[in-house]
């Protein structure tokens, strides 16, 4: 049912979802573009990223794996890895996903 994504369809997609979510401009996204210090976004807003990029995926993130990701080309590199995993069949990570509750 699902059809593999290419790097640019991928990209596209964070773009989209950068924008909407933390109101940036598309044109300020590009590959190389660190999360922390050139978008401006902090772990929480990480949390956030990683729950929409499950319904793009369709798996639930490592997050031994998310925390490692520093700019929009390692996120494009986790996406394709990701949705490879889920056609490959693999099961996901046996860990709960962040909730954005208020102990935090």
């Amino acid at each position: 049912m699902s059809r593999t994504m290419t790097r640019d369809e991928i990209f596209a997609e964070i773009v989209e979802i950068l924008s909407d979510t933390f109101e940036l401009e598309k044109d300020t996204i590009k590959l190389e573009s660190t999360l922390y210090e050139d978008l401006d976004l902090d772990s929480i807003d990480a949390v956030d990223i990683f729950v929409q990029l499950r319904d793009m995926t369709g798996r639930r993130p490592d997050p031994e794996t998310a925390k490692q990701i520093r700019t929009v080309d390692e996120l494009v590199t986790f996406v394709e890895n990701e949705i490879a995993a889920a056609e490959r069949g693999e099961a996901e990570p046996d860990v709960p996903m962040p909730t954005g509750g208020s102990n935090g």
